[in-house]
């Protein structure tokens, strides 16, 4: 009869069960492991023979069959070593493990029998939980990252012999102390908005983008500040909820890329891709669904510099991803979808020299609206503020004349967004304002008739899109909830239709 253990596998960046059963059968020796397996699960018959007869154990002898089901879904990662070490010791008799089944195991083994830490071990706790699983074996080094999640027990050991040592009730378990003290790290920025100087005007678009979670592109001439603004823009965004934090947490434990096994990322991403990315490394994929740079900006910031010079297809493979906040990526056998809820920060030259508007500028309006064009139509109606970002006059940088804190920002946002809690608290999935859909638009964006009345006099001159009418009314709701009023005021609405400079600009220009 074959031995069955609980181990876990990743899709996207949620774990699912893996059930891993081994039997042992009269024949020539081998090693056999089924259920489409990657690479890494196919080199673990090595692995397993030196690590237990290293361990003291014996190998056995017989034709070894491993299986790990759900067959019909492929599978990678070495974490499933200790689970197989583990259900070929008990199936060879050599340990005995009384209610086995009440573990779930998890760990890659070195030659030596040494439990070395993995990738994703936190989706696979949090579905050890969901599944009622109450006792996972991790490697030492996953210890504090899967104690992040409450209620479960977290069994961590160096070696293989520990781990049947436990089982089979020679040693007993020794806790490690409480560490759930040192989850959360405190890394306060070193830059700060007051650095920024000149550009107060534009600086308050920027806070209302931060405080509505609104897309934002901002057109300058090179030395401007526009990359000192964004990436400065995580320094006024408000702190992740618990649930953000996990949720964040998960995706970058699923890419390998957490760098303090153990600790919440309590800080919002900020990712800042080059703009020779390929589109796969900006939405995910690869041959085993990777997150890409979307869903590393989580509840964070996606800011891309030059946004002009990306590839217009890569570029364009934002679409859906900004609307829906998830990405779906889909292969011949499976599909993945990773999060994607962040706000888009984007930079760009105004034309091809850098300089239009001032007088070194010879650039046509053909060669401006080209340049432009490599940002689609459909990407820029997307984009809810967009502003021109004037050159700095030199006094301003000689008398030192410096601009508003992130502090005194920071406050206001958190204000908004206070209001945007208490808004949407019973609505699953909607956090800001850039987040509402048509029918709370409906319901929380109503305008007095000089409100529309404006709106109407813009739509004549400009033709904006639906879409377009439903973000101005968004930055417009921001607009009312950084000042603290209930309703959408004319006022709000007029300084929602000047964050569209550069559409307004494109438009005046004369093609010849």
């Amino acid at each position: 009869m074959a031995t069955v253990l609980k181990s876990f596998a990743i899709s996207g960046i949620d774990g699912y069960v893996v059930n891993i059963e081994i039997d042992t059968i009269y024949g020539k020796p081998s090693v056999s492991i089924v259920g489409m397996g990657d690479t890494a699960i196919k080199e673990a018959r090595e692995r397993l023979e030196a690590a237990i007869i290293n361990s003291k154990f014996e190998f056995p002898k017989m034709k070894i069959v491993i299986n790990l089901s759900p067959s019909d879904v492929k599978k990678s990662g070495s974490h499933f070593d200790l689970g197989m070490a583990i259900a070929l010791l008990i199936q060879s008799a050599q340990i005995f493990v009384e209610e086995v089944e009440r573990y779930a195991f998890i760990g890659e083994l070195s030659l030596n029998g040494d439990l070395r830490p993995c990738i994703g071990v936190l989706p696979m706790v949090m579905e050890a939980k969901n599944k009622g699983i109450k006792n996972v074996i991790v490697p030492m080094d996953n210890m504090t990252e899967a104690s992040l999640i409450s209620g479960i027990n977290i069994f961590a050991f160096n070696k293989l012999n520990e781990v049947t040592d436990f089982l089979t009730g020679v040693k007993p378990y020794e806790p490690i102390k409480d560490i759930k003290d040192n989850y959360k790290l405190d890394s306060p920025y070193i830059i700060d908005f007051q650095d920024v100087q000149g550009q107060d005007t534009a600086l308050e678009f920027v806070a209302v983008a931060a405080a509505g979670g609104h897309n934002l592109l901002m057109s300058g001439t090179p030395g401007c500040g526009k990359s000192m603004v964004a990436k400065r823009i995580p320094t006024i965004l408000p702190a992740m909820t618990e649930e953000e934090a996990l949720e964040v947490t998960k995706i970058y434990s699923v890419a390998g890329l957490l760098k303090n096994r153990g600790t919440l990322i309590t800080e919002r991403p900020f990712r800042s891709p080059h703009h020779s990315a390929s589109t796969n490394s900006l939405v995910g994929g690869g041959m085993f669904a990777m997150p890409g740079e979307i869903s590393l900006a989580h509840n964070g910031v996606l800011f891309l510099d030059e946004v002009a010079e990306f590839n217009k297809k890569t570029l364009d493979a934002l679409r859906q991803p900004i609307e829906d906040g998830k990405i779906s990526v889909s292969r011949v056998r499976h599909t993945h979808v990773f999060p994607s809820k962040f706000m888009l920060v984007a930079a760009m030259n105004p034309c091809p020299c850098g300089y239009h508007g001032e007088s070194k500028c010879h650039c046509t309006d053909y060669e401006i609206i080209k340049y432009s064009q490599k940002l689609s139509g459909p990407i820029m109606d997307r984009i809810d503020i967009q502003k021109y970002f004037r050159s700095v006059h030199i006094k301003d940088l000689a008398n030192d004349v410096k601009g508003p804190t992130s502090k005194s920002l920071l406050e206001k946002v958190e204000l908004a967004r206070k209001i945007q809690r208490e808004r949407y608290k019973n609505i699953i999935g909607v956090s800001c304002n850039a987040q509402m859909t048509p029918e709370l638009i409906s319901e929380y964006c109503k305008l007095d008739e000089e409100s529309m009345k404006v709106l109407m006099i813009a739509y004549d001159k400009f033709k904006y899109s639906a879409r377009t009418y439903h973000k101005f009314l968004r930055v417009a709701r921001t607009f009312a909830d950084m000042a603290g009023e209930k309703n959408i005021l004319k006022s709000h609405i007029i300084k929602a239709l000047m964050c569209r400079e550069i559409e307004k600009e494109q438009a005046t220009m004369v093609v010849v």
